[in-house]
């Protein structure tokens, strides 16, 4: 997995070391901690032929292997070395850029966040593969962040471009991933269960690397193989919400509208007769890689703790608590004495409202830097854990109270770049973006918040 042990981040601004060096290496430690292979190994069992995972077990004559995700063909790899033979083949799709080597199962490359006709077409396979399973083999489902975007069919009388455009305006209303998948779900033949009553009689075991707050099967990837609670009013109400009925293709709102008045089938719901063949568990999530993040700081000789893995809002004001979160350490009102760290993961969003090009974890480090300036002994770093943040190659940024100078003496101006979405650039020019690549994973968002100070630091150092 790739890490941040070469990075210049933060190199040169007056930041010690020994602090330099634990921001980047506790948050490749969460990364590793992230990794989607460990996962399946500590949960996934096989011996003589039988699985065995949570203290559910079957003995498959065959093992078909299906999902999407990010993190997908990790996993996929992961399931092919503890299954081994019984694996017969199987369909896995990835995010551009996220392949890995495999031995049985096709991995194929889509785009996201905004789904393509790739997308569609491997889902179309994918399904077809999966109806070709009986009551005797076991059709193994890989999930993780992205899957979305990726695993997608739209619903009978929606093209892709209607899917496309929908998404593209829930990702720019500032809609959260919650809601955005709620829409989703209502628009698509395989999500909210749906791939379970495409599939027919046949056992699914369903394996899940979470990126979502609060670890809900029907908001990662969408649920394909799990109930769906929400109904097609509930995706009328965020449409409406986000004043977005006149945005909206029109057979997308046609299609809403006629589900809320019972005119469509809705998603499979709680207690339906399809779920009892089916057997779903979650095998990581960004707890475990918040905690690791800690783990490395402290053992590094700072003071490290996790406040929370539930960060969700508009990323701008994420950036503020967060440098909020760093003053306060260092002032003395936190709980850790310096120099210390305290550790959170999540997802925020960003509601566009600029032309420029950015992505939220960068969003965040944009507004914590301006929230800093001129504040000596603090910094704030964020980091998607896929490698990735937005349309961009970077996986987030690094920032601490010189920045905003040192980008004034370019002739940059942060609070306009924060007002037209355009951070990428900012720190582009500043080098301060943290950049690790596709990760193969995909658990949450990442942010560290440091301070120290010139006694405590050299004190420590």
């Amino acid at each position: 997995m790739r890490t941040l042990g070469e990075s210049r981040a933060l190199a040169g601004h007056g930041i010690p070391e020994q602090v330099r060096r634990s921001i980047l290496e506790s948050l490749s430690a969460g990364l590793e901690a992230a990794d989607p292979a460990t996962a399946v190994h500590a949960f996934l069992r096989c011996a003589d032929g039988r699985l065995a995972v949570d203290g559910w077990s079957a003995a498959p004559r065959r093992v078909v292997v299906v999902g999407a995700g990010k993190a997908g063909g990790a996993m996929a790899s992961a399931v092919e070395d503890r299954v081994g033979a019984s694996v017969h083949e199987g369909i896995v799709i990835v995010k551009d850029g996220h392949r890995v080597p495999t031995r049985v199962v096709e991995l194929c490359e889509a785009s996201h966040p905004v789904p393509d006709g790739r997308g569609v077409e491997a889902t179309r396979r994918l399904v077809d593969l999966a109806r070709r399973t009986d009551s005797d083999d076991l059709l193994l489902v890989v999930l993780s962040g992205g899957g979305s975007a990726l695993l997608t069919w739209p619903a009978e009388g929606l093209t892709l471009a209607d899917l496309q455009a929908t998404t593209d305006v829930l990702l720019r209303s500032g809609a959260s991933i919650h809601e955005l998948n709620v829409v989703r779900r209502h628009l698509d033949r395989v999500k909210g269960g749906g791939l379970v009553r495409l599939v027919g009689p046949v056992p699914v075991l369903t394996l899940a690397l979470s990126d979502v707050v609060g670890d809900d099967p029907a908001v990662i990837a969408s649920g394909p193989t799990v109930a769906d609670p929400t109904t097609f009013t509930d995706a009328c109400e965020v449409v409406a919400r986000y004043g977005l009925w006149s945005v909206v293709p029109a057979p997308v709102a046609d299609l809403l509208r006629r589900g809320a008045r019972g005119g469509v089938l809705d998603t499979l719901k709680p207690g339906d007769a399809a779920l009892a063949r089916t057997h779903y568990v979650i095998v990581g999530g960004k707890r475990l890689a918040a905690e690791a993040m800690a783990q490395r700081v402290r053992e590094l000789g700072l003071s490290g703790a996790v406040l929370t893995t539930g960060v969700q809002g508009e990323a701008r004001q994420v950036g503020a608590q967060l440098a909020r979160l760093a003053l306060d350490l260092a002032a003395g009102r936190g709980p850790l004495p310096l120099p210390a760290c305290v550790v959170l993961g999540g997802e925020t969003t960003v509601t566009v409202r600029g032309p420029g090009r950015g992505g939220r974890n960068q969003e965040v480090a944009l507004a914590a830097a301006i929230a800093l300036d001129g504040v000596p002994g603090v910094a704030v770093a964020c980091l998607g854990t896929d490698g990735g943040d937005g349309p961009t190659p970077a996986a987030g940024a690094a920032v601490d109270g010189t920045t905003v100078a040192r980008a004034r003496r370019l002739g940059l101006d942060a609070a306009t770049h924060l007002d037209r979405n355009d951070s990428f650039p900012f720190f582009a020019a500043l080098g301060d973006h943290l950049i690790t690549g596709p990760t193969g994973t995909n658990v949450c968002d990442l942010y560290c918040a440091f301070a120290w100070g010139p006694e405590a630091a050299t004190a420590r150092a």
